[in-house]
């Protein structure tokens, strides 16, 4: 398309994922969607719990004709029946949310259960105040508790909840989210802070932080004293889009994050059973006389890192679960090294995506898979497949047509806010430059900008509405409400960002068009997506991020020109 000629193929096959009804333990009666027979599924299957709701993909016409209520709980589901309190209840109704979704309505018991949790659920299907809502009830219960006692006696550490987002945006919008929830005086029911970009770390420790994982390892790995301070009060980590945190260039910091929590974990564990038999209650001089007495025995090198030795041991360690046992401080005591898969748990790990890869050990959900084996898993009625609030418009172009194509779509968009996606930054000044030479006004937004620039000019978005040229920057998380179309000028070069992409609409339960424009080279690809969208099969291939569709496409010439080599031969 425009300066971007991107080949690409997309084979369209059902997902071998873990959230799929396997045994039947135990099942629970749910009524999450009015006038469906969806069922809450709790299975121990393969080693893993499983959830899953929807019995059955949604067609146009039963979106139709139910409405809303294929994307809401039922009416008899409250955010109270959830197991929330009164106060997140009323912040939430307050904040324009007055049912729960179906994703949330199981997640938030799934969170609040205590489990690890891992929810896998399409754009737009009310993922991040499915975690909010259950962890800021929790803090809030646990903190007001503490801060009503903590004058008369020495203060235990506050339990915080700990946010890890890939760039600054997502940062700044979580943010928002949670100072969204008011309580009855008008303030944030809790206090949160980002500490990502120009961010450092807050001077009065917050109830939330929300940090990139580089961001948090550069404020913390220096300063001995404040890691094991802040590592000791998380008690809610939670990994939004987790599939891009657990890939690519953030897995190492990911997985030397999670190893250091769970790392605290043993410690705490240890601190609890080994001297006194039994639990104490954990204050910041009880950890500092414990840390104190097993300086010599610690996995820590005096700089307060872990050794390159110790890190290679905790990374074989996350290939398998740690038992959870209570009472074993006799065992412990006699070999830490040797038993530290069994200890007892004390942290909980969330993690969220709207794409989520399973088929391989590599890919984001291959590793949770091996790594959290007794997590629950969540997934929503349409991961990755087309949502049927969505319409999907296809045109083919040309070199002399794609221009008038593109300010054509353009202009029958029927809605005040229209995102225009691109593969270039280049591509996007081009895209842009051209309607506004067709005196279309539009927004530009890539990495060029800067972080302030970028946040401005979607908050402008947000406001005031209007065309919004973009590259996949914005493709990912980004909550922009009502933007009833999405226009692919240059069609995607992966299936993770045609998802996203596409997810920009048909968001919150409601309708959305996305018009996508294709040259000859992407006919093949969508051709695959569109039997994919009509059998309601998954949109799901090219999931590593190291391969885009060019190389598929490659790969398949390569076979044909092989097998037609063969035939010849055979005639021959």
């Amino acid at each position: 398309m425009i300066l971007s000629r991107s080949v690409s193929v997309l084979h369209s096959c059902r997902i071998s994922s873990a959230p799929k009804l396997i045994s039947h333990k135990l099942k629970v009666s749910f009524p999450l969607a009015h006038g469906s027979s969806a069922l809450l599924s709790l299975n121990r299957s393969e080693g893993k719990w499983v959830r899953v709701f929807a019995s059955a993909t949604e067609t146009e016409a039963e979106v139709e004709r139910k409405g809303n209520d294929t994307f809401f709980a039922d009416q008899a589901v409250s955010w109270k029946s959830l197991g929330l309190s009164d106060k997140v209840s009323v912040a939430l109704r307050d904040s324009g949310f007055g049912r729960p979704s179906l994703t949330q309505a199981v997640c938030i018991p799934s969170i609040l259960s205590g489990k690890d949790v891992v929810v896998a659920a399409e754009t737009g299907s009310g993922k991040t105040h499915g975690y909010l809502a259950p962890i800021i009830h929790q803090l809030t219960n646990t903190n007001t508790a503490l801060d009503s006692e903590g004058e008369e006696r020495r203060m235990p550490l506050k339990t915080i909840s700990l946010v890890l987002c890939p760039n600054v945006m997502l940062c700044e919008q979580v943010v928002r989210m949670v100072n969204g929830l008011l309580g009855e005086d008008g303030h944030p029911l809790l206090r949160v802070e980002a500490v990502c970009g120009s961010q450092g770390w807050p001077d009065k420790q917050p109830d939330i932080i929300v940090s990139t994982p580089a961001a948090l390892l550069n404020n913390i790995e220096p300063k001995r004293n404040r890691r094991v301070e802040f590592l000791r009060s998380v008690k809610y980590v939670v990994f939004d889009e987790a599939d891009m945190l657990l890939c690519g260039s953030f897995q190492n910091q990911i997985i030397r994050l999670i190893n250091m929590l769970r790392f605290d974990e043993k410690q705490v564990s240890r601190l609890v059973t080994s001297k006194f038999g039994k639990p104490l209650e954990i204050d910041a001089d009880a950890l500092a006389q414990f840390d104190s007495d097993n300086e010599d025995d610690a996995d820590f090198e005096e700089d307060g890192s872990i050794s390159d030795e110790e890190e290679e041991e905790y990374l074989e360690d996350t290939t398998q679960i740690p038992t959870v046992e209570n009472g074993a401080g006799a065992d412990i005591r006699k070999g830490w090294r040797r038993v530290r898969k069994i200890y007892t748990r004390s942290k909980q790990y969330i993690f969220i995506a709207a794409t989520l890869p399973v088929n391989g050990k590599k890919t984001a959900g291959g590793l949770l898979k091996h790594m959290f084996q007794d997590a629950v898993w969540v997934t929503g009625n349409f991961l990755h497949r087309n949502s049927p609030r969505l319409k999907q418009k296809w045109v083919e172009v040309t070199v002399d047509t794609q221009v008038d194509a593109l300010i054509e779509a353009v202009n029958n968009s029927s809605t005040d806010r229209t995102m225009v996606f691109a593969n270039t930054v280049e591509a996007v000044e081009a895209v842009a430059d051209i309607l506004e030479k067709a005196s279309i006004q539009c927004y530009r937004y890539h990495k060029n900008h800067t972080l302030e620039e970028r946040a401005n000019i979607l908050a402008d978005f947000r406001e005031n509405g209007g065309v919004f040229v973009c590259t996949d920057a914005a493709a990912r998380g980004v909550d922009v409400p009502n933007v009833s179309h999405v226009i692919q000028a240059d069609f995607s070069s992966s299936a993770v960002n045609f998802l996203h992409r596409i997810g920009r609409t048909a968001r919150a339960g409601q309708y959305g068009t996305v018009t996508s424009l294709y040259t000859e080279a992407n006919r093949d690809l969508v051709e695959a997506i569109r039997e994919a969208v009509k059998t309601g099969q998954p949109v799901e291939t090219a999931f590593s991020r190291k391969r885009g569709f060019r190389n598929k496409l490659k790969k398949r010439a390569f076979l044909k020109a092989g097998e037609a080599k063969e035939s010849q031969a055979v005639r021959a």
